[in-house]
């Protein structure tokens, strides 16, 4: 199916990339989410109308989203989780916790802009996390996950 985009997406293209993509990854998400419309004449003719207020609007999302990077950069978040004796969490540190801590530390975050490479964290100790808040930005959080015994 040919798709004009209206968003930048990873790994497919840029606003106002007419691109080729699966039947049902346009149905399914790019359409629904809006960040995509089928590419009819009359689709592409209304994008080129809207071209300078979409691209005005995505600006202003990839500024926003580089000022709240500058801000979570610096940050450290220490979460505590019960563990054995041994330094295993019962349970544990998932990206759902990840974005929980870093909200009440006023940082409006969602957890699926946590990337965890490797998995929830199960152990106690010192990591790196990637928040990825835009396409183009993506920051590292440090995560100190501290045993606490029953």
């Amino acid at each position: 199916m040919q798709i004009i985009l209206l968003d930048k997406v990873v790994n497919l293209g840029a606003l106002g990339d007419v691109v080729k993509v699966k039947d049902g990854y346009a149905r399914n998400f790019l359409i629904p989410s809006g960040r995509a419309r089928r590419a009819t004449q009359s689709a592409i003719a209304e994008f080129e109308a809207r071209r300078a207020e979409l691209e005005k609007a995505a600006a202003a999302k990839l500024a926003e989203a580089q000022a709240l990077g500058e801000k979570i950069g610096g940050a450290a978040l220490k979460l505590t989780q019960k563990a054995g004796v041994d330094g295993r969490l019962f349970g544990s540190v998932t990206n759902h916790d990840i974005a929980d801590g870093l909200n009440k530390l006023g940082f409006a975050v969602a957890k699926s802009q946590i990337r965890m490479p490797h998995g929830p964290l199960k152990l106690v100790g010192e990591y790196t996390v990637n928040v990825a808040l835009h396409t183009d930005v993506s920051v590292e959080v440090g995560i100190q996950v501290i045993g606490e015994t029953a």
